[in-house]
Formats: structure tokens, C-alpha cells, sequence
């Protein structure tokens, strides 16, 4: 039976930008180590597919709160060693990694981890990232795209470069099999790699490969490369476009395999909907209003600063006049249509995960909008984007997941030991 596939995405406090400013915040342990184990913990105890952290390459204005601490791919070690099935995934960036450093350490993470190891491929978006790496200016986005096929083509080389009969380990003779283990000898245009990678092959052989990309070339590297695709949806329509233009992609691909699509999620639950309401505003209030207007001001392209926070959003201008960037403005005008909120409430959503799908109300009220995204191709399953951490994960994790194994919709226990097995995949043979 087809069930739902979760991830906990860990970010800092919680996804909500004052979520760090609550008393209650975890905002003085984001350096220890223990607590991203306690949170990976939970997210086990709760049969999550995986745990998932984002990276970023430069931190903003640093008053305003927490974006990166612990470096991704370091912290997998220790989170390997305190968990036991659940998958553990991380970012890499192919603007600025090379194959063989990232293939060299998401494949000693998977031995660590007895096989539990995946990465999210992005190609980093800023100038001011560019310039902590060498550039003088982000490049251009066909570029950066082309540049990530080829990195994850040479890593997959490097993985396949053991296989999976080259390890002897005969004290006698020989430690491995020199015909089973082979360069790759790859020249591109923005690679050269000799290999063969200095670790044998890996228990998944690959670590799983996650993209995320919503662009016309994010949709095409997806469709052919990715295992797992975390999407951006506000709402079902969204979702279901997303979801049937990239499922057609990957057939017409020739690929013929279930990749899962995970829209990231946003959830407010308690035991009613006006308790669950509460929790979302006391959040809310708790931001910063000059600052929180006048980044407003900038995704609508004017002067936000004097509206009232209470009261219903002014009139914005239609979308084929707007002349900045259109899909933050375009979501922007969809919560306002759909949920006719005020100010401060608007200024709550873009906080907590900005574009992504928001759900607040009760444990059954909240399954039964995520069965329904899910039976009718708006998603394999969600990106859990917690606004606080970690209370609004254990809201979700001891209320609506019982809900969701209730109906079927989600596993009781772990049935494999590897995220492949978690996510249905099957594992490459070398």
C-alpha cells in the first residue's frame, strides 16, 4: 500500500523568523550538538523517512536572528552515531563543492551510517556567496545548472568507481581486487577528475540524490537525475501542476521509476482549530514590525511602513504590472485572495516558510488536508518545515502522525534499515 513519505527539516529555532525570540527558544544550544540529536531522536521515534538540513554560504543581517551554525555535512557524524534508521540528508552546493570532496564525504557519512545518507543538490543563488568562494559575481544560472549536471554525473562516477565485489581483505593476499576498482578519468568543461575515490563503495551504493528546483532547468535536471525532489507549492493547484509536469518529465525520460515529491509543509496544530490559531499568532507577534514591513515593502515594491497591522491588506497591484521579481509576489497576492488576511497575519505567513503550504487547525482537520493533497497528485509526501522547534514538531509528531498511521497513511515501524528502503528505491550495482 502507498504510504506517505515525511521529512523533519531542521532549520536553526524553527522556520519561523521569531520563532528564535519565544522564551521558550532553543536559541542558546544552536552549537550543541545534543540538540539537533534530541531533535533527530524524535523525528526517529516518529518513523520519519529523514531528517534534512539546508546550507547556506553567507549570513545576512545578523540582528536578526539565527540562519546557519553547525556546518551540515559535519554535523551528519554525530547525528549518525545517535540514530539507527532514519536517513540523514544534507545540501551541497555544486557552485562551490567539487565532485570528488562531496562524493569522498557523503559516501564515508553513508558507510557510517550503515546507509542512511543522502544530499540535496543546489547550485547557491547570491553574489554575496559567489564572493566568499573566489567570484566576483554569482554566474549565470544556465551555467551554474550545467555545471551541476556534470558535478552529479562525475560523482555517481567516483561511487561507481568500487564495486561492489572489490573488496578481498585476504591477509595473505590482496586488501581489494585492483580489475574491481577503476578510474574515471573524467574531462568536462568544468571538471577534470581522475578518480578512482580513496573508500570503497558504499552499503547504498549511491547516497540518495534530492533536488529541489521549480525553474524550467530545475524541472529538467529533476526529471532526469533526481531520486527524491522536495517542491514549493502555497496550495493544491500549485502542487498538482508541479507535481504531474515533473511525473511526466521523468517518464518521458525513460526512467520509469517512483520518485517522490515532497512540497514543504508548515503546521499549527493543537486540539482546535482557535488553540492552533493562537499558537500561530503568538509567533507572529513576536516579530520585529519596522523591519518585518520594510522587507514587505521590498517583495511588493512599495512603502509598507505606515500600514496598519491589524487591519486587512491594501490593495496591491495586479501581477501583469508588477515589475519585480513575480513568484514571491504572485504567492503574496494568492494568500491574500485565499485567506483575506491582515497585516500582521500576512507578515506571519512570508515568516514561516514564505510560499510554502501553511496548515493550522486540529490533528484530523490538518491528515485530512495532507490525505488529500496526497490522493490526488499534490504530493508522495511533505518536507515538515516546523514554524518553532521543537515544540510544533512534537505537536505534530504526537498528534497528527497517529492519525495518519491510523488511517494507514504512514508506516508504524521501520521496515528497512537504509533510506533507500524508507523511500522505495532501489540500489545502484556497480
Amino acid at each position: 500500500m502507498r504510504q506517505l513519505h515525511l521529512n523533519l527539516f531542521i532549520y536553526t529555532c524553527g522556520h519561523h523568523r521569531a520563532a528564535w525570540r519565544h522564551p521558550d527558544s532553543p536559541v542558546e544550544r544552536l552549537g550543541d550538538v545534543r540538540y539537533y540529536e534530541e531533535l533527530a531522536q524524535s523525528a526517529e521515534r516518529a518513523k520519519l523517512d529523514a531528517i534534512f538540513f539546508a546550507d547556506g554560504q553567507y549570513f545576512g543581517n545578523v540582528e536578526d536572528g539565527p540562519q546557519w551554525f553547525l556546518e551540515p555535512l559535519t554535523l551528519l557524524g554525530p547525528l549518525a552515531r545517535a540514530t539507527e534508521k532514519i536517513g540523514l540528508i544534507s545540501t551541497v552546493s555544486s557552485t562551490f563543492q567539487t565532485p570528488f570532496n562531496a562524493a569522498r564525504m557523503l559516501a564515508s557519512l553513508d558507510h557510517i551510517s550503515g546507509g542512511r545518507v543522502a544530499w540535496n543538490v543546489v547550485t547557491s543563488m547570491y553574489d554575496v556567496e559567489a564572493r566568499n568562494h573566489g567570484y566576483e559575481s554569482m554566474p549565470d544560472h544556465a551555467w551554474r545548472y550545467e555545471r551541476a549536471v556534470e558535478f552529479i554525473e562525475s560523482a555517481k562516477k567516483l561511487w561507481d568507481s568500487w564495486s561492489d565485489q572489490a573488496m578481498v581483505l585476504d591477509r595473505q593476499g590482496a586488501y581489494a581486487d585492483a580489475n574491481q576498482v577503476k578510474p574515471i578519468l573524467h574531462q568536462g568543461t568544468h571538471f577534470l577528475v581522475d578518480g578512482p575515490l580513496t573508500i570503497p563503495r558504499s552499503p547504498q551504493g549511491h547516497p540518495v540524490l534530492f533536488q529541489a528546483g521549480a525553474s524550467e532547468q530545475g524541472r529538467h535536471v529533476a526529471a532526469q537525475l533526481a531520486e527524491a525532489i522536495y517542491a514549493v507549492a502555497y496550495d493544491l493547484p500549485a502542487a498538482q501542476e508541479y507535481y504531474r509536469d515533473v511525473k511526466r518529465r521523468i517518464l518521458e525520460a525513460g526512467r520509469g521509476v517512483d520518485v517522490p515529491i515532497m512540497p514543504g509543509l508548515v503546521t499549527y496544530v493543537a486540539s482546535t482549530h482557535d488553540e492552533a490559531l493562537r499558537k500561530q499568532r503568538e509567533l507572529d507577534e513576536l516579530l520585529p514590525t519596522q523591519t518585518s514591513l520594510r522587507q514587505l515593502g521590498m517583495f511588493v515594491g512599495q512603502d509598507c511602513t505606515a500600514w496598519e497591522l491589524d487591519a486587512p491588506v491594501p490593495k496591491l497591484k495586479p501581477l501583469e504590472e508588477f515589475t519585480g521579481p513575480k513568484g514571491r509576489y504572485s504567492t503574496i497576492l494568492r494568500i491574500i485572495e485565499t485567506e483575506n488576511p491582515t497585516v500582521r497575519q500576512l507578515l506571519g505567513r512570508l515568516a514561516a516558510g514564505g510560499g510554502h503550504c501553511t496548515m493550522v487547525g486540529t490533528p484530523d482537520s490538518i491528515a485530512d488536508r495532507m490525505e488529500h493533497w496526497f490522493r490526488n497528485e499534490g504530493a508522495d509526501g511533505f518536507n515538515l518545515m516546523p514554524p518553532a522547534l521543537p515544540y510544533s514538531f512534537n505537536d505534530f509528531a504526537e498528534q497528527v502522525i497517529p492519525v495518519l498511521q491510523q488511517r494507514g497513511l504512514f508506516r508504524t515501524e521501520y521496515t528497512g534499515n537504509t533510506l533507500r528502503d524508507h523511500l522505495g528505491l532501489t540500489r545502484p550495482q556497480a
